[in-house]
């Protein structure tokens, strides 16, 4: 048996480590397991799989070894991201418990696991057909109401030179090229020919 690593995380510093802590403290004492290493993170969900330390801990994964959370959502932001990342653990090799579920997704490739991979990937399937559906409705009640979808017609896209529409054509009448303004702005050459052109202030 490989190496045990406990993943914690909580969104908000209002919520408390400690409780997730005791929970796989007392999991581990009840099924003689020693937890090896502690990976501890007080970050929202919507932050990147590195933010959250996920890559971290699947960087130090092999076969053999186990992850323990108190719940599935620890690990991810949804169903879909909750699967793809027990399927990097079970094609490494690597046995997830979640305590809260009661549940053990072996990484040795048995019966059970692929059952329980296989139902996941059918919840995950569903969450984005519904997440879909919702969405398409949404749309067709804003139509059906009159709003209309998108961006006006003929409206303009904001710009970081928006407000400096003064300041451009005076250096425009003093002929000084697109390069030199883009440098005084420090902003791309395009940002400043779109924006001269948009503004129409040839």
């Amino acid at each position: 048996m490989g190496q045990t690593i406990a993943y914690l995380r909580v969104s908000t510093n209002q919520q408390d480590l400690k409780n997730q802590h005791y929970e796989v403290l007392n999991y581990a004492q009840k099924n003689s397991m020693q937890v090896d290493d502690f990976i501890e993170v007080e970050v929202s969900s919507r932050k990147s799989t590195g933010e959250r330390k996920i890559d971290c801990l699947l960087s130090q994964l092999c076969a053999g070894d186990r992850v323990i959370v108190s719940e599935l959502s620890r690990i991810g932001r949804s169903t879909v991201e909750v699967l793809n990342t027990i399927k990097k653990m079970t094609d490494l090799g690597v046995t997830i418990i979640a305590i809260k579920q009661n549940l053990t997704i072996s990484g040795h490739g048995d019966i059970q696991s692929k059952v329980m991979v296989t139902l996941f990937s059918l919840f995950s399937e569903l969450e984005r057909d519904l997440i879909s559906e919702r969405t398409k409705r949404a749309l067709e009640a804003k139509k059906a109401s009159g709003v209309i979808l998108g961006r006006p017609r003929g409206s303009l896209s904001g710009s970081i030179l928006d407000g400096k529409e003064v300041e451009i054509g005076q250096l425009l009448n003093k002929r000084v090229g697109i390069s030199s303004m883009a440098k005084i702005f420090s902003v791309s050459r395009g940002t400043v020919y779109n924006f001269i052109n948009t503004r129409n202030l040839k």
